[in-house]
């Protein structure tokens, strides 16, 4: 639990909304020489990655490896990668079927793999330092756990996250329902990148990214913001609310860098389209496992929010012509009926540079309709979830009564020349503990 709120303050204080407008965008790139985008004489030596498997079953390896990635035609990058390819090997299990996943480490750094979103015994939940030991160069760990809720869920390294998340150390795990409502499953990895890394570097040595662990809700910690902050608009970071960045400009680096916005690892026209029949239910699983918030717009075509970080809900809406604000660390399903043939776009609105990248076709089979319905520049208006689909009673009401109450002040404080989050004015280890006792359920 303390863990959980300490990531999400981290995560509510320190991301940016992206594809909004064109101000400074968040960083996250580039620590003491370890850049998403190394020069471009360094990585034909490495092996070229592959496009992103689908791997399935009860055994699972995943291999940590570093390889040539291309971003576009012409940005190559030196990636960390699980299996060879940015995004990593999308994992799909049963729902409710014990796994076993082989992780080897075939980089020279230790890593390790969080399950974002996924309850896994706390062994299994890849934190080093708190939950495991990093795995080291040449050496594997197993992991072992069931996933009892179907979901859009995503894997990635807790092993110095802000740089190996940031040059590409993650991937989709996707937990299958035992019943299927859809007929085709497409999952769009977020993520942004810099083509021009040296440029993003400046202001960035001599930091100490030693501590900069998070939980589920805020995985790819921001390391710091320079001065080039002033005058952001910070109304929109983070799914959790509108947060003070006081002690932000203090951190900060610049984040106009990031210029290349991907899906699956892709910008532009090296993405993939979407392939689609007419009168197919079609579900797309929109994963951020960026550090900004991108509005994403489906085009042509009436759709349902089906589930929001893993979770179904409740007789969902029909809507059309809005944008979905998806926050660092989210994952959006949304349903579609493919009713409409043609060549549509599922896109990124705004106008950052990177954000012509983020779109995609969606392409009718045997349709020769060409791709020119693009509407990213029209002002729509974004979804809420707040009043959406219809209500069901839950476990707890607004006038519950409680065995035990605690209170908990998160906040920052100064540790020597660091940043330091609280809880109560202490940080973990020292942070007191929540005791409770096991309930007894009475039949």
């Amino acid at each position: 639990m303390q863990l959980k709120l300490l990531s999400i303050l981290i995560f509510s204080i320190l991301f940016l909304a992206a594809c909004s407008s064109s101000t400074s965008e968040m960083n996250h790139d580039n620590m003491e020489g370890n850049t998403k985008s190394e020069a471009n004489e360094n990585v034909d030596a490495l092996q070229t990655t592959n496009a992103t498997e689908t791997l399935t079953g009860k055994e699972i390896t995943v291999i940590a490896k570093e390889v040539k990635h291309q971003l576009t035609e012409d940005v190559s990058v030196n990636a960390l990668t699980f299996n060879g390819s940015v995004p990593g090997s999308q994992i799909r299990v049963k729902q409710g079927e014990k796994v076993k996943i082989i992780l080897i480490n075939e980089l020279d750094e230790p890593v390790s793999i969080h399950w974002h979103g996924i309850t896994v015994p706390n062994e299994m939940d890849g934190i080093p330092g708190v939950t495991q030991n990093a795995v080291q160069p040449g050496e594997s760990f197993t992991y072992e756990f069931t996933p009892k809720d179907p979901g859009t869920y995503m894997y990635h390294t807790h092993q110095n996250a802000v740089v190996q998340m940031d040059r590409g150390l993650y991937g989709s795990f996707i937990v299958e329902p035992n019943e299927k409502s859809y007929d085709r499953d497409y999952t769009l990895m977020l993520d942004e990148w810099m083509s021009k890394p040296v440029e993003g570097e400046a202001g960035m040595k001599g930091m100490d990214h030693g501590n900069m662990g998070s939980d589920e809700d805020g995985d790819k910690e921001a390391d710091s913001a320079d001065t080039s902050m002033n005058g952001m608009n910070h109304g929109n970071m983070g799914s959790h609310g509108n947060h003070s960045m006081d002690g932000m400009e203090e951190m900060g680096h610049d984040m106009s860098a990031y210029d290349i916005f991907t899906i699956n690892g892709k910008s532009g026209n090296s993405i993939e389209p979407l392939k689609v029949k007419e009168g197919e239910k079609v579900r797309i699983r929109l994963v951020n496992v960026g550090y900004m918030s991108h509005k994403i717009h489906l085009h042509g075509h009436d759709f349902k929010v089906a589930a929001i970080d893993g979770q179904e809900l409740n007789k969902p809406k029909e809507l059309k012509d809005q944008v979905i604000s998806i926050a660092p660390g989210e994952r959006y399903d949304i349903e579609f009926t493919a009713n409409n043939p043609g060549e549509w776009f599922i896109e990124c609105h705004g106008d950052m540079e990177g954000s012509s990248g983020m779109n995609t076709k969606i392409q009718y089979e045997n349709s020769t309709d060409s791709a020119d319905k693009s509407n990213k520049s029209e002002d729509l208006p974004e979804f809420s979830f707040m009043n959406y689909g219809g209500s069901e009673k839950g476990e707890f009401s607004l006038d519950q009564k409680y065995d035990i109450e605690y209170k908990m002040d998160l906040n920052t404080a100064m540790d020597g020349n660091e940043m330091a989050y609280t809880i109560n004015g202490k940080t973990f280890p020292e942070t007191d503990s929540i005791n409770v006792e096991k309930a007894i359920l009475l039949k």
